[in-house]
């Protein structure tokens, strides 16, 4: 996948981590999480947990930015100092192949993300553990404690 600043990555960089895989968004109600998935990543990134942000345009035209923009804003806005990633398509025929993985047949919580800010809860194994709706907060209840558990020796 792409970063922010165009060099190109793997999900492998985090390998041995719990992740929070995000679908994100500048210009959406969901948009203030932002704060809490900082928060939900200062909380407990010395234990392992790393929140990837993957920007996408795919939910009413809501990210327009390019992904220079994107990070900036993060930055400046929210404070953000998790990998926040390029754009990314999260739906349809286009969507990417993590994003695939994620909601396709074989992913234990199938089904298209619905808009933005879903998060994914994965696993230091890489399995996915977890799957939150936008409503769902990021420093709520369920979200904190599907994130300890995966961070649980």
């Amino acid at each position: 996948f792409l970063n922010a600043d165009g060099t190109t990555e793997t999900l492998s960089a985090y390998t041995g981590k719990v992740m929070v895989i995000v679908n994100t968004a500048s210009k959406c109600g969901y948009t203030p999480q932002y704060a809490g998935l900082e928060e939900l990543y200062r909380k407990f990134k010395d234990k392992g947990l790393v929140v990837v942000a993957f920007p996408s345009n795919d939910y009413g035209g809501q990210e327009p930015g390019t992904n220079k923009e994107i990070a900036e804003f993060c930055r400046s806005k929210y404070d953000v100092t998790f990998p926040v990633k390029g754009k990314m398509p999260t739906k349809g025929a286009g969507k990417s192949p993590l994003y695939a993985a994620l909601t396709g047949e074989a992913s234990p919580f199938p089904g298209e993300v619905s808009w933005n800010f879903e998060k994914f809860v994965v696993d230091r194994s890489g399995k996915i553990v977890a799957r939150f709706k936008s409503k769902s907060a990021p420093m709520s209840p369920e979200v904190v404690e599907a994130v300890e558990k995966a961070l649980a020796p």
